[in-house]
This record gives structure tokens, sequence and C-alpha cells, in this order.
């Protein structure tokens, strides 16, 4: 499973448009997320309006807070017109220059939708495969798991054996559908497995 992380200001109106376009248009094995560095309370009503004219329901959808750990799973990211609000997301990113649609008319925000929905065909047209084949997102994983594993037992294993153990024990969370827990998780699975003998 692949996750490509939507950015936008409030979580209200561009972002979740991509996700909805996304999670309509991507494969099943791409999964896409939006979130917003300061999460309004509600969706637009008016994006809520434009989507519906094109089959999507976004009346029950809340904004969401972006946290480190949909940065860390995120193996693509696309920020849209937050400039330097927008927080550092350490997966490939891309700019989407798209308007804020909270104060505008329906017949604007039915351009903007349009915009969106395009430019998601486009990213899936270009850079699917570049989704699929990026790394980012488990290196920067396994870079915040090994020093932690190294603090409990380097003194019993060697690097490699704790990067290779690592590094195994985190590609199995790869399609982890709720992953809050996974760094947690992945440190005890790590040090079960070495200290019973059990990595490959």
């Amino acid at each position: 499973m692949r996750h490509v992380l939507f950015v936008c200001n409030h979580n209200a109106g561009r972002s979740q448009i991509a996700q909805a376009f996304f999670d309509r248009l991507a494969p099943d094995d791409v999964r896409a997320e939006s979130a917003g560095t300061q999460p309004a309370k509600a969706v637009w009503p008016v994006v809520i309006e434009a989507m519906a004219e094109v089959g999507i329901d976004l009346s029950q959808e809340r904004p969401t807070k972006l946290t480190t750990e949909m940065q860390l799973h995120a193996d693509w990211a696309v920020t849209m017109g937050c400039g330097d609000a927008c927080p550092f997301v350490p997966a490939m990113v891309q700019e989407w220059d798209v308007q804020d649609p909270s104060t505008l008319p329906i017949e604007r925000v039915r351009e903007i939708r349009d915009q969106i929905e395009q430019h998601v065909k486009d990213l899936l047209a270009e850079h699917l495969q570049d989704i699929y084949l990026d790394r980012t997102a488990h290196q920067l994983r396994l870079e915040r798991l090994l020093p932690a594993v190294r603090e409990d037992l380097g003194d019993r294993f060697s690097e490699q054996q704790i990067r290779a153990c690592s590094d195994q024990v985190l590609a199995g969370y790869d399609d982890a559908t709720v992953r809050g827990h996974v760094m947690t998780i992945a440190h005890r699975d790590v040090t079960e497995c070495l200290t019973a003998g059990n990595c490959a």
C-alpha cells in the first residue's frame, strides 16, 4: 500500500477535494489522506455543494490536523496554496497553486474543483510509477527507529544486524491502515526478533 498526502491550511476545501478525486481515480493499492496545519471545524459548505454536483459526498468528512505520523508515512505529498504556512513534508513534494475556495461563489468553486480533478489525473498519469517506487517514507521511519534500537541492543548486536532486522520489521508495516503506533510496535518487534534470534 502506498500513501499520498494532500495538505492545505484548513483541510476544509482544496485538500479534501483532492483526496476525494484521488480515491475515486487511483488504484486500490494507493491510498490518499488529507490534512491541514490549522484545520477548520468543518468542510466549507460551498465545497460540499460543488462536490455533490459530481457525485461525491463530503458532508460527513471532518478536517484533520497534520501529524508527524502522516508525514513519515507519506510516499508522495502535495501542498496547495499555503506557501510558508505549509510544513516540511519529508516525502516527494509537489506544490499546486490552487486558490482557497472558502469565500468564493459556487461558480468559482466549480472551476477550482475541476482544476484539482485535472491535477489529480495528471499526478496519476505522470507519477504513479514514481509513487510505487519511492522509498522515502520507509527510509525515514528506519532512520527514526535505529537510534532507539541501538541504545537498547547496540552492545549485543552489530550495526548490520540491527539495521537489517529493523528494515525487515518495518517493511511488514508498509501496508498498515492504522499507523499511529507503528514506530512503537516496530521497536518492540525488532527487540523481540533480535533477542530470539529470529531475524534473517
